[in-house]
């Protein structure tokens, strides 16, 4: 994603493939990872969590890229 910071043209564009609007920070996967180790996903196995704001239903992403 290199393009996308230094480029304000390829920051847009990028923009436009994830519906959440943003570029995800480290944040937003320690809270999801602080989840799964909560007692609130117990009952949690054998899933996969994306935490991409969106970005696999973009069709060029849920293709393979």
């Amino acid at each position: 994603n290199r393009p996308a910071w230094e480029s304000e043209a390829a920051m847009g564009a990028l923009l436009t493939k994830i519906p959440y609007g943003r570029i995800g920070e480290v944040d937003d996967v320690a809270e999801a990872v602080l989840w799964l180790l909560s007692d609130a996903a117990d009952y949690v196995t054998g899933a996969t969590l994306y935490v991409d704001g969106g970005m696999a239903l973009y069709p060029e992403f849920r293709e393979g890229g």
